[in-house]
């Protein structure tokens, strides 16, 4: 019984027709199994083409609307009133030159392309495969197991190239910046999504995973300010001090290259301190973001040429000539005891005469 089961089961060895009768059956069996079959076929054929039409049709506008967004990211600053929530806050209204813009909205641009162009296509794959009859439930299960495995092993990859594309779509740097992250200064060379490139002040270069950035000062965004301590002495006119530093710093700023780097009137804030023979006086400049050590240089070379030519000076002499070395004194030991032959001390200290032998 068990024999006769197995050979049931066992399905018929192909066998090549030898004679006409063979092949007229084989054929109208063939054309039996297209005529039940063509249907479905057409149908899923119909149905792949659709999905693959549709996919396309939709990158394609996906596309055509991050190129229209990425177009009014690079707006001049006067036309974000137009933009709305979104687009200002991507925008990001400070002081940015249109360079800056462009780079930043190209960034963006290629991301979100590529993410969009992923769902898409991705999702496009699976309905095709589907409608070719592929299970995809153990496919889908796999890409799960993988998924999670991937996320555990990677998360800090992750965490990374969020931090990246965040840092590009806000505009917290970008190349040429100069920026503190905490754990390394210096001047950007290359913004991406998983690693910044720092070039530092001995001509190193850093390179710092996004995702271990807690905070950033940016020295290159807005403007800079260039401070002076400006020291003079105690008995000086402040008020004709004052009035030489503005002027000198007005001359400073009309001349090239200053009258591009030095924005608005140079202000003295007041005395920052009081000394016995000096007073210290603070000056700040608003500039260019980045020159501020350049401007605070010039400006003490023009200060102290100035204090030259008017006759001020830094510390009052009084206190100069006291504070002049003082030859030394030689010492001058009391007296010895010892040089009185007289007294007790140098008595003792005679040697005891040798006796006279017998």
């Amino acid at each position: 019984m068990l024999a006769d089961s197995t050979a049931d089961s066992t399905p018929p060895a192909f066998e090549l027709p030898t004679s006409a009768a063979d092949v007229s059956s084989s054929t109208r069996q063939a054309a039996s199994w297209l005529d039940d079959n063509w249907q479905s076929w057409l149908a899923s054929g119909l149905r792949i083409v659709f999905i693959v039409v549709l996919a396309l049709v939709l990158r394609a506008a996906v596309r055509k609307l991050i190129d229209k967004l990425i177009a009014r990211m690079a707006r001049p600053a006067e036309d974000e009133a137009e933009l709305g929530m979104i687009g200002g806050l991507l925008a990001n209204s400070g002081v940015v030159n249109t360079e800056r813009r462009q780079q930043r909205s190209e960034a963006i641009g290629s991301v979100l392309r590529s993410v969009s162009s992923f769902t898409i296509l991705g999702t496009a794959a699976l309905m095709v495969l589907s409608a070719l009859g592929v299970n995809l439930a153990p496919l889908l299960a796999s890409a799960g197991v993988a998924g999670v495995a991937i996320g555990f092993g990677a998360r800090n990859l992750v965490t990374d190239f969020l931090s990246g594309v965040f840092m590009i779509m806000e505009d917290q740097y970008g190349v040429g910046d100069e920026i503190d992250t905490g754990v390394a200064t210096g001047t950007v060379l290359e913004v991406g999504l998983r690693v910044t490139k720092l070039r530092g002040t001995g001509g190193e270069i850093w390179y710092i995973r996004n995702g271990e950035v807690k905070r950033i000062a940016n020295m290159s965004q807005g403007w800079g300010t260039a401070t002076v301590d400006v020291q003079v002495g105690y008995k000086e006119d402040l008020a004709q001090v004052e009035a030489l530093i503005l002027e000198t710093a007005d001359q400073l700023s009309k001349e090239t290259p200053y009258d591009e780097l030095v924005w608005g009137r140079v202000k003295v804030l007041g005395v920052e301190s009081v000394a016995a023979d000096s007073v210290l006086l603070r000056v700040e400049a608003r500039c260019t973001p980045g020159k501020a050590p350049q401007v605070s240089r010039a400006l003490r070379m023009r200060l102290k040429a100035a204090f030259d030519q008017a006759g001020v000076k830094l510390k009052e002499e009084a206190a100069a000539a006291a504070a002049a070395p003082v030859a030394p004194v030689a010492e001058v030991l009391p007296p010895s005891v010892l040089a009185d032959p007289t007294s007790a001390r140098s008595l003792a200290a005679k040697p005891i005469p040798a006796q006279a032998s017998e």
